[in-house]
């Protein structure tokens, strides 16, 4: 049987300049989270989430490790795909995955407004912006992996 499936060209590696442009944007992104006074943690939970909906396998074993090293729990991250089903997380994260969520599977307008006016309660206009870029970063660093089919590899601590 002989295989169809084109091979995938690694956009990061075959584009450098506009990957090197979308790395800054991140680092621009760490920065205004920095400043907005959110933490890694928060962070990591919301790269995760979205990286989930994307479905990206790349991303997902990069941040759920990021996750663990900054003092993420097992448990959290587990049920993180059903995050509103439980009480493990704070109001602020649940506005910040509210947030990501809506970036990420982009809902009706009106949705998107429920969306944001309950972020809004929980967040300030500067970190309610750094969740929203975090998350459009996110998708397109998953859009990049996904694309270019970057491949999973055990860790040594894994074998």
């Amino acid at each position: 049987m002989t295989n169809t499936t084109p091979a995938r060209i690694s956009i990061d590696k075959q584009t450098r300049p506009v990957y090197r442009a979308q790395v800054a944007v991140a680092v621009a992104v760490r920065d205004a989270v920095a400043q907005a006074g959110l933490d890694r943690t928060l962070v990591e939970l919301v790269n995760i989430r979205v990286s989930q909906i994307n479905g990206c396998a790349y991303c997902l074993d990069v941040h759920t490790r990021d996750a663990l090293a900054g003092g993420e729990t097992p448990q959290r991250l587990a049920v993180l795909p059903a995050w509103r089903e439980t009480d493990l997380f704070t109001d602020r994260e649940r506005a910040a995955l509210t947030l990501a969520e809506t970036v990420t599977t982009l809902p009706t307008p009106d949705q998107q407004d429920r969306d944001y006016a309950d972020a809004r309660a929980h967040l300030t206009d500067d970190q309610l912006s750094a969740i929203v870029w975090v998350a459009i970063a996110m998708n397109a660093f998953n859009r990049i992996s996904i694309l270019s089919r970057h491949r999973v590899r055990p860790s040594t601590s894994d074998t």
